[in-house]
């Protein structure tokens, strides 16, 4: 297999995803991977942001509002693993994905998807509206080219996928900050990084070569 090419340049990534989306179909699916504080949620939005503001309409939906709730992760024995693949619910996020894209002239009003609240660490239903003209769906997670039978659906279902790395002590040290941030002291937050969202991110790693493009981008418009 062939290395997936490269991009740095911000304003070369909206133009490829205005492309994608003026593209045949009423609806493309544009997914950005990368290991756990690359930064794929900031590019997301920053995509989001300008392609809105071009004139294309584009939503950005989160794989995160996919982690099974910890009353079930305490149920299966996974609370201390929250965020590997075994947390998510990849059945429903790729079913959603599947409707997303035959939505447009199937469906006559939005698609609500889930998002994921930092602030209490769980999914939410319902919080996400996709309205029927949107021709763009952005979304972004960890795990979106995984080879593995529960993962495939969702790799299968998008038109394109970026794969985002960027330096790994800086990635690392947004890691602790986000878990502080959210209640973890500093010894707790670098040992949750260390033992379960480094090795998740070694996983991730492993799948760049599967990705349609390369990303390092870190200079996005306000």
């Amino acid at each position: 297999m062939s290395a997936p090419p490269y991009a740095d340049r911000f304003d070369d990534l909206v133009a490829r995803a205005r492309a994608l989306a003026a593209g045949s179909g009423p609806r493309a699916l544009l997914g950005i991977v990368g290991a756990p504080g690359a930064g794929k949620t900031t590019l997301a939005l920053a995509v989001v942001r300008a392609l809105r503001a071009a004139g294309t309409d584009a939503v950005h939906v989160p794989m995160d509002g996919f982690h099974l709730a910890d009353v079930e992760l305490e149920r299966l024995g996974r609370r201390g693993r929250k965020g590997a693949p075994d947390t998510f619910d990849p059945a429903g996020y790729a079913a959603l994905l599947y409707r997303l894209r035959a939505a447009p002239g199937t469906e006559p009003g939005p698609v609500y998807a889930p998002a994921f609240d930092r602030e209490i660490e769980q999914p939410v239903a319902g919080s996400i509206p996709v309205p029927p003209e949107a021709t763009l769906v952005v979304s972004e997670g960890n795990y979106l080219l995984l080879d593995d039978p529960a993962w495939r659906p969702v790799r299968a279902a998008f038109d394109e996928i970026w794969f985002h790395e960027t330096d790994d002590d800086l990635r690392r040290d947004r890691l602790v900050a986000r878990h502080v941030r959210f209640g973890k002291t500093p010894d707790a937050a670098r040992a949750w990084v260390e033992h379960t969202d480094e090795p998740n991110a070694r996983l991730v790693t492993a799948s760049r070569g599967a990705a349609d493009l390369v990303v390092s981008c870190s200079e996005f418009p306000a």
